[in-house]
C-alpha cells in the first residue's frame, strides 16, 4: 500500500534468550525504525525517543520465554506500543506534566553546615532566654500573636485584657527582642 513501510522479510536467526548478538543484529536493523515509531506515535516525546527505543531493546533481553521469536517486526512493533502505553500511564499517575524542573537560580540554595546549624540553635537559645525574662503576660500575648497567628482582639479576649493592652505588650516583647539583637545577644 501507499505510504506504509515495508519491513524486511529476511530471516532473524532464531536465537533464544538474552544472547548478546541477537540483540545487538535487531538493534542495528530496527533502531531507526523504532525511533520514527516513537516520533510519530507520540511527537511530545520527541526527547525521549532514544529512551523508548533503548527500553523495547531491554525488554527484548530480558524477556524470560525460551521459544524463539517467530515473527519479529509484529514482536517488536507490538513491545514498542506497550512501553509507549507504559510511559503514558506512567506520567499520568505522577502528573509528569506539573513537575518543575530544579533551577538553583529560582530554588534557594540552603547551606546547612555544621557551623550554621550551631549559630541557629544558638539565637533560638538566645530568643528563648529573652522571651523567659518577659513578664508572663507580654510573653503569652507575643506567643499568642507570633506563634498562634492570633489577632490582638482574639488575644484580648483570652487574656481578659484590653486590645490597647495587646499592644503595648508585644511592643515591649519586640522591643526586649530588638535590644538584645542589637547588643549582640542574638
Amino acid at each position: 500500500m501507499a505510504g506504509e513501510r515495508q519491513y524486511s522479510r529476511t530471516p532473524v536467526p532464531r536465537v533464544s534468550r538474552g544472547e548478546q548478538p541477537f540483540i545487538e543484529a535487531l538493534a542495528v536493523r530496527y533502531r531507526g525504525a523504532l525511533m520514527r515509531f516513537f516520533e510519530r506515535r507520540a511527537p511530545q516525546l520527541k526527547s525521549d525517543t532514544d529512551d523508548l527505543t533503548q527500553e523495547v531493546f531491554v525488554r527484548l533481553a530480558s524477556r524470560r520465554e525460551c521459544q524463539p521469536i517467530e515473527h519479529v517486526d509484529g514482536y517488536i512493533f507490538q513491545t514498542a506500543s506497550s512501553v509507549l502505553a507504559d510511559r503514558a500511564r506512567r506520567q499520568a499517575v505522577r502528573a509528569a506534566d506539573k513537575h518543575v524542573c530544579y533551577d538553583e537560580g529560582e530554588h534557594a540554595v540552603e547551606d546547612f553546615s555544621p557551623e550554621r546549624v550551631l549559630l541557629a540553635r544558638e539565637q533560638v537559645a538566645m530568643v528563648r532566654t529573652v522571651l523567659e525574662r518577659l513578664p508572663d503576660r507580654v510573653r503569652a500575648a507575643f506567643l499568642l500573636h507570633r506563634f498562634e497567628e492570633l489577632s490582638y482582639s482574639e488575644i484580648a479576649k483570652r487574656l481578659g485584657v484590653s486590645v490597647s493592652s495587646i499592644e503595648k505588650y508585644i511592643s515591649q516583647a519586640l522591643k526586649e527582642l530588638t535590644a538584645a539583637r542589637m547588643e549582640g545577644d542574638l
